[in-house]
C-alpha cells in the first residue's frame, strides 16, 4: 500500500511562444505598480528592452545577479528596492538571476515574477541557495516561490548550445533524484520521468540545430517538469555534493551538475532499482548512469571537475563535508566511496 503526501506549488504558469507579451497583465493580476527587473550584466540589454515593454511600471534596474547568489550582492539589490519603494520584482535569465529574486522575496515579502532563459528549473522551486564567505546554504520555504512563471519558447532561442546542453542536464538531475527522494510520490515520479525523457531527447537536437523551435519548445517543457520536481520533493547525494563543490570552490552550477550527476546515480542505482527502471524508460536504455555521461559528452559539456578548475586536494574535503550534515541518501553515505566517486568526476573517468 503506497503512502504519501503531495502539495502543488501555488504558481501560475503561462507557457508557449510569444508569451512574454503578456508580461505587462501579468504584473497588474498580482498588483505590481514599481517593478525591479533582475538580470546578470551578459543579459542587461535584454531586459532593458522588456522595461521598454512596461512603461512606467518598471522603475529601476538591477543588472549584477552572480552565481551561487552571494549574500553581499543581495544585500546591495535590497538597497535598491528601498530606495525606489520597489513593490514587484521581474527576474529574466536563469537560476543566478531567479536566485537573487527569490532571496529579495525573502527579506522583503515582495512578490516576483520568474521568465527563465535557461532551463535550470529554479523558478519552480521554494528553495533558495545562498553563499556567504565560500560557503552555500540552502533552505525551503514557501515566501521564496515566485507568484508566477512565464515561460517564453522565444527567449531560449539565443541561448547557447552549451549551456543549453549543460543547463538541460541540472534540469535532469533534480528529477533523477525526485525519483528515489525520500518524500517522493507517485505523481512526481510520473512528472520526472517525462521531464527526463523531453530534455534528453531534445538536448541533442538542440546542439545540432540552436534554432530547433520544437526542440527548444520540448527542452523549455521537460526544465519545467523538472523544476517542478525541485520544488515538491527532497533531493539527495548529487545536489549535496555539487552545493558543496560549487559554493567552496566557486565553480560554475550547470557544469558541475552535469559532470557529477552520473557519477552520483551510479553510487545510488544498487539502492534504487524502481528509479532505475523508469530511467531505463526515459533514456532508452539498459545503463541509464552511463547514458547521462555519454549525453553530457554529445552535448559538448565539460568532461571533468579538473577542468572547471577544481584542485584534485578538493576531493578529500568534498567527501567528509558529504558525509557531515548530510542529506538523506537512499544508499548509506560511506566516505570512501564517495571519495572514489569524486575522484572519477574530478579526472572525467566514466561512472
Amino acid at each position: 500500500m503506497r503512502r504519501f503526501t503531495f502539495q502543488g506549488m501555488p504558481a501560475t504558469v503561462r507557457f508557449g511562444a510569444g508569451t512574454i507579451a503578456q508580461l505587462p497583465d501579468v504584473v497588474r493580476e498580482i498588483g505590481g505598480t514599481r517593478a525591479l527587473l533582475l538580470s546578470t550584466p551578459q543579459q542587461a540589454s535584454q531586459v532593458e528592452a522588456l522595461g521598454a515593454t512596461l512603461g512606467g511600471l518598471a522603475v529601476a534596474h538591477f543588472a549584477k545577479a552572480t552565481m551561487h547568489t552571494p549574500v553581499d550582492v543581495t544585500e546591495r539589490a535590497l538597497a535598491l528596492v528601498r530606495a525606489e519603494t520597489i513593490d514587484i520584482v521581474i527576474a529574466l535569465g536563469g537560476g543566478s538571476t531567479i536566485g537573487l529574486g527569490k532571496a529579495i522575496a525573502l527579506h522583503s515579502g515582495i512578490p516576483q515574477i520568474a521568465i527563465p532563459t535557461t532551463y535550470a528549473g529554479s523558478e519552480m522551486t521554494p528553495i533558495l541557495g545562498q553563499t556567504e564567505n565560500g560557503r552555500k546554504t540552502t533552505q525551503r520555504t514557501l515566501k521564496v516561490l515566485p507568484r508566477a512563471v512565464i515561460y517564453d519558447v522565444d527567449l531560449t532561442l539565443g541561448l547557447p548550445a552549451g549551456l543549453s546542453g549543460t543547463s538541460g542536464i541540472n534540469a535532469i538531475a533534480h528529477a533523477v533524484e525526485g525519483l528515489y527522494a525520500q518524500d517522493t510520490n507517485p505523481v512526481m515520479q510520473l512528472i520526472a520521468e517525462e521531464g527526463i525523457r523531453a530534455l534528453a531527447s531534445a538536448l541533442p537536437r538542440i546542439t545540432r540545430a540552436m534554432d530547433d523551435r520544437e526542440a527548444r519548445g520540448d527542452a523549455l517543457y521537460g526544465a519545467w517538469l523538472c523544476g517542478m520536481v525541485l520544488g515538491s520533493v527532497g533531493m539527495a547525494l548529487h545536489h549535496k555534493l555539487c552545493h558543496t563543490i560549487g559554493g567552496a570552490f566557486d565553480l560554475p552550477h550547470a557544469e558541475t551538475h552535469t559532470i557529477i550527476l552520473p557519477h552520483a546515480l551510479a553510487y545510488n542505482a544498487p539502492a534504487a532499482p524502481d528509479a532505475i527502471a523508469r530511467l531505463r524508460r526515459a533514456l532508452a536504455t539498459d545503463e541509464p548512469a552511463g547514458a547521462l555521461f555519454d549525453l553530457a559528452r554529445d552535448i559538448g559539456a565539460p568532461g571533468s571537475l579538473r577542468e572547471l578548475g577544481m584542485p584534485e586536494a578538493g576531493i578529500g574535503r568534498a567527501a567528509d563535508e558529504a558525509v557531515q550534515n548530510a542529506y538523506w541518501n537512499p544508499r548509506p553515505l560511506d566516505r570512501a566511496g564517495i571519495a572514489a566517486l569524486l575522484a572519477r568526476a574530478w579526472a572525467g573517468e566514466r561512472p
